[in-house]
């Protein structure tokens, strides 16, 4: 009985063995040839959690955020392991900066100053909205901190730039606020 219970595991094991090295073997070809010619961004994975530029990339009411992304060549840092928290200004929160300023932004000759005002809106590691407390000072990537004041039970950035929603991806969270942080 043992001898033969033995031999059924051994053969369940073989096909299942099998069956997950096609499995992988078939998975690593389409990945292999989606993510040609781009970075970790271009890499196709429907099973896992999305990660900041994917999930940015998915909501209509960030696109210009993803033009700015992809603008500024920061698309594969931000799909990169991280973690990163990402406050993400909606397309309203763009078109609140004076005529013009995005489209200057935008242009190839201006990229350092895209760079620095999408660093401005990214931090090393994850800070959930309940990690966020009043007076913290938060270093951005671009090297000037933010401040966080609570208001109304609710943290604010720099005292006028409300968080709407946080989402977490897999490599950090994304904070999406109602403007554009600029640095000071």
């Amino acid at each position: 009985m043992k001898k033969s219970m033995m031999m059924l595991a051994l053969i369940a094991l073989t096909f299942s063995s099998c069956s997950k090295n096609e499995t992988i073997a078939a998975a690593t070809e389409t990945t292999g040839t989606e993510a040609v010619g781009g970075g970790q961004e271009a890499v196709v994975d429907n099973d896992s959690a999305p990660d900041i530029v994917k999930l940015a990339v998915s909501n209509p009411d960030l696109s210009t955020l993803v033009k700015a992304v992809q603008a500024a060549g920061l698309a594969t840092s931000l799909s990169n392991a991280g973690p990163f928290t990402v406050f993400a200004p909606t397309n309203e929160a763009f078109a609140k900066l004076p005529a013009g300023t995005l489209d200057d932004l935008m242009k190839p000759e201006n990229v350092e100053k895209l760079n620095d005002i999408l660093g401005h809106h990214t931090y090393v590691g994850v800070i959930k909205t309940d990690q966020l407390t009043d007076g913290q000072s938060l270093g951005m990537v671009d090297g000037t901190p933010i401040s966080i004041k609570i208001v109304n039970g609710k943290p604010v950035v720099n005292g006028t730039v409300n968080i709407i929603a946080s989402v977490p991806a897999s490599n950090g969270i994304v904070h999406v606020v109602d403007s554009v942080i600029l640095p000071n």
